[in-house]
């Protein structure tokens, strides 16, 4: 099947995309915020509504200005501690998709955007690999250089306090982080996707590790693995890329409970 140049640029942009959202996804996962990439998901469709309001010739643009922007404001919210997180989150997300339906349906326009609700990896250009392969390098540094007080302040606020560290000053970094991934992969991924792909390889890999190191290796690797499988199964079967690659990762993680459940049979 890698015969076809669209299936070899969707393995290149799978590899590329899978290890960075696997390894936000376990800092997600972490703090508890497994929702918080499916609100940004949903103001992709407000930041191509207002782009397009606009005259913004590049959809990219638009959304990666607009998460940026809806991310911060979640997290600005959530830090005032007024409002569950949970609550917060639901909020934004029926908000950020409420507002894309109301000004991309406009005169029955919304057909030509149905492509961002499920994603379609297969027409992914070579321009686009060189941007992914840049978001990954350099979302990649950030990770390492930013990981310990991450995963500090994901333990515990206070202690990350005690130990110099900005709490909010992370946070904002996290969520960012996060949603230039999003943004980047929305696209290729889909709205109604984007969640379970940087969600569930990284559940999984918590089920099976036992460091913070294992978690991050475990994700990546269940994620590639995923994501590899899923292009693979998608070409046999006939169907959609994103939906297959979420399922491998579904698969994954219902095989990750085992050693638990397999430990506990025997106590």
């Amino acid at each position: 099947m890698f015969q076809f140049a669209f299936m070899r640029r969707a393995l290149v942009a799978i590899v590329l995309l899978t290890p960075l959202l696997s390894l936000l996804g376990t800092m997600a996962v972490n703090r508890k915020m497994a929702f918080f990439s499916d609100a940004l998901g949903h103001s992709a469709l407000a930041g191509v509504g207002i782009g397009v309001l606009l005259g913004v010739s590049d959809v990219t643009v638009s959304m990666l200005i607009f998460g940026v922007f809806w991310a911060l404001m979640i997290s600005r919210i959530n830090q005032s501690g007024r409002t569950g997180a949970d609550t917060i989150i639901s909020v934004f997300s029926s908000t950020g998709i409420a507002l894309g339906l109301l000004i991309l349906s406009r005169s029955g326009n919304f057909a030509r955007y149905n492509s961002l609700l499920v994603g379609d990896i297969l027409h992914i250009a070579p321009k686009d690999l060189y941007l992914m392969g840049a978001a990954l390098a350099v979302g990649a540094a950030l990770w390492g250089a930013a990981y310990n007080r991450l995963l500090l302040t994901a333990v515990s606020v206070p202690l990350a306090r005690s130990r110099g560290v900005n709490a909010a000053v992370s946070e904002y970094l996290f969520v960012c982080m996060v949603a230039v991934a999003v943004m980047l992969s929305i696209r290729w991924v889909g709205v109604l996707l984007i969640n379970a792909l940087l969600i569930v390889p990284a559940a999984a890999g918590r089920n099976l590790s036992r460091t913070a190191r294992q978690h991050a290796l475990w994700s990546v690797g269940i994620a590639l693995f995923s994501g590899v499988g899923g292009l693979c199964l998608s070409y046999l079967w006939d169907t959609g890329v994103g939906a297959a690659v979420v399922l491998c990762a579904a698969a994954c993680y219902f095989l990750s409970l085992i050693p638990s459940l397999v430990e506990r049979l025997r106590a």
